[in-house]
């Protein structure tokens, strides 16, 4: 509803020009009054109906507590003009000969007072603004050179803040998200901006060479994220960006999200477990003195509100830590994801590449899951692998469906990788993955996302170890034939393997021990060097995203070129041992095109790596650069193997 502000009828022969100004100014303040009283009255009661109501929340309408706590703060700054009303209502009856400019002089200070603070409320009530957003409105506003509107907002800022105090302790000390109406910066659930995320198709890498912006994208080494790797890990909670007032800086919303994530979990668990104790270390009284002693404060300070919740976040954090550490193994079970998601235990998987080499040739069906997990205790047991306790923890997984989406990042098994919507794998070597069943409390560490990271890395090095036991199996083939006559087919042939196997043994190298060796030991040094678990997890943050980039999954002309020339390496193994005897003329045809491929992917790789000029910028490139070149012959070779000119 529009409001008119009141006025003095015209043309009254009684009044002077000037005293009818003088009486529509004083009209003005109380047409003001009026439509700060009724948005009171309008919201306050509407949001104490709502109470009972939670299935209205999502109704367009204004609601909610903090706008209940803007009411409550507008009405105290209006107590003054009361007040100044009723002190002018007895000087009239004391004196009834008073004029309209003594009540102008005393009811002065409002005529600045009302019309800035209806800004604040018009803007609340045409933008909708909820919740948290409010505090952020009120603030601005404040921030104004008048002192009598920024003392009267900034008190209604404080009214504000009582809410958010509220929230804030309940969430801290107990756990608890007290947020009927969606208004807190906590939200339950992942982040909202992670669904709009979208991935774009890069252009297909030509075999001759590179595109003008695969190049451009080398040369500033810029890594494109992919689905599912470095997008934050999908949490139970999150920040709700929108809602955050900016005078609130992100980093001390982390801290708040951390520490009641922190203590909801520990709450569940003891209430699951039986448990007694606290995390922070029946600190609670304490530290909700300290938070209602902020609440108190006239004026937000960000010094003091950090400085409270550094003191909280750093007892939930030693607390943490030493439950992972000390209690719960957190080394050990890093061993154990280096065992066996990054391949630590070799001889494990080449015994299970051994046995389930076959079965998962073809393309998988409903038990292939039940059979190759038999053939990985199988293999476990070959090894010496009895650990009663850890295998039932540990699951191969068949996606025998096949995916929803594309997903480049993973290795390709063969050349139509790229598969449709929901066609089923082209093999079971392509469908397989690692489940770990992570124990309490070292999920908050091992989320889900993590360990599909993890599966994606697993799959890689896999997909490499498999390549270098297929090449080593057809030396073996060339070892048992080397007494019979050969042609220059077979030439050809045992040339080609020796350079796909130099190529896949220096890159097999490089990824166990420039990567994975390498920054395992980073993450150790730093683990044993900290006592607060929010390092430790920024240290695992940091160590799976150097893993997914210096193993070239996220630099898609990198991953797409090693993966084209493991493909290749998979037909020639193919090739081999289906035809153990002289090539004929159908298998000599195939051999060359297989040279041919070889021969161009290797050029790529080589142009690739060598067409980044400032190694320093991405020194993971020249690193594999050195791997494969470290006697020159690669460059010698012009960047090309497999020719038989060589």
């Amino acid at each position: 509803m529009e409001w008119a502000p009141h006025a003095v009828v015209q043309d009254v022969p009684f009044l002077h020009p000037g005293e009818t100004n003088v009486l529509n100014r004083l009209c003005k303040l109380g047409t003001d009054y009026i439509r700060f009283t009724e948005f009171i009255e309008q919201y306050t009661g509407h949001v104490q109906q709502q109470d009972h109501h939670p299935s209205q929340q999502g109704q367009v309408g204004l609601h909610g507590i903090y706008l209940r706590a803007f009411c409550r703060g507008l009405d105290s700054i209006l107590q003054p003009y009361r007040q100044a009303l009723l002190d002018l209502e007895q000087e009239f009856l004391a004196d009834p000969h008073l004029s309209i400019s003594h009540i102008n002089y005393s009811l002065d200070q409002f005529h600045l007072l009302f019309p800035s603070v209806m800004v604040v409320v018009e803007q609340i009530k045409s933008q909708k603004i909820h919740g948290c957003q409010i505090l952020e409105t009120v603030y601005k506003h404040s921030c104004g050179g008048l002192p009598p509107v920024r003392s009267a907002l900034e008190k209604i800022l404080a009214v504000c803040h009582g809410v958010m105090y509220k929230q804030l302790s309940a969430w801290m000390l107990h756990g608890l998200l007290l947020d009927q109406y969606e208004e807190f910066f906590v939200r339950q659930g992942p982040s909202s901006n992670l669904a709009a995320s979208s991935e774009e198709d890069d252009d297909d890498l030509g075999i001759g060479g590179l595109t003008g912006k695969q190049l451009r994208e080398l040369q500033d080494l810029r890594l494109i994220e992919e689905e599912n790797m470095l997008a934050p890990s999908l949490k139970q909670f999150s920040l709700r960006a929108e809602m955050l007032p900016s005078y609130i800086p992100v980093r001390v919303a982390e801290k708040i999200l951390f520490v009641g994530e922190s203590v909801q979990m520990f709450e569940n668990q003891n209430a699951n477990m039986s448990r007694t104790g606290s995390i922070l270390k029946n600190q609670e009284d304490t530290f909700a003195a300290e938070l209602h002693r902020l609440k108190q404060q006239p004026l937000f300070s960000l010094v003091d509100f950090e400085s409270v919740l550094d003191r909280i976040r750093s007892t939930v954090a030693e607390h943490l830590w030493k439950l992972m550490v000390e209690e719960s193994d957190l080394l050990g079970q890093l061993k154990i994801i280096k065992d066996f998601y990054l391949l630590g235990r070799g001889e494990l998987f080449q015994a299970f590449i051994d046995i389930a080499q076959n079965m998962l040739k073809t393309p998988p069906t409903a038990v292939t899951e039940h059979d190759i997990n038999v053939a990985f205790q199988l293999s476990a047991h070959k090894v010496l692998l009895d650990d009663d306790n850890l295998l039932p923890l540990l699951n191969l997984t068949i996606d025998y469906h096949g995916k929803e989406h594309k997903d480049m990042s993973q290795p390709r098994e063969g050349p139509s990788r790229d598969t449709s919507p929901r066609e089923p794998p082209i093999s079971g070597w392509a469908a397989l993955g690692l489940s770990y069943k992570v124990q309490w409390p070292l999920h908050i560490l091992f989320t889900p996302a993590v360990l599909e990271k993890y599966n994606v890395v697993f799959k890689y090095l896999l997909s490499v170890r498999r390549v270098q036991s297929e090449l080593q199996h057809c030396w073996a083939l060339q070892m048992q034939r080397k007494h019979l006559e050969s042609n220059k087919t077979d030439a050809i042939k045992w040339r080609l393997r020796n350079h796909m196997a130099f190529l896949v043994d220096n890159l097999q190298y490089y990824l166990q021990v420039d990567v994975l060796e390498s920054q395992f030991s980073q993450l150790l040094q730093q683990i044993n060097s900290t006592r607060d678990f929010e390092s430790i997890r920024l240290a695992h943050d940091h160590f799976l995203s150097n893993l997914l980039a210096q193993s070239f999954i996220l630099l898609k002309p990198v991953f797409h070129c090693l993966n084209e020339i493991l493909d290749l390496c998979h037909s020639f193994c193919s090739l081999v041992s289906q035809n153990l005897g002289p090539l004929d003329e159908r298998g000599a045809g195939q051999l060359d095109i297989l040279v041919k491929g070889f021969s161009c992917q290797s050029s790529l790789l080589f142009r690739i790596l060598s067409s980044v000029r400032n190694h320093q910028i991405n020194p993971d490139l020249a690193q594999l650069l050195l791997r494969l070149d470290y006697n020159k012959y690669y460059t010698q070779a012009g960047g090309t193997l497999g020719s038989f000119g060589l």
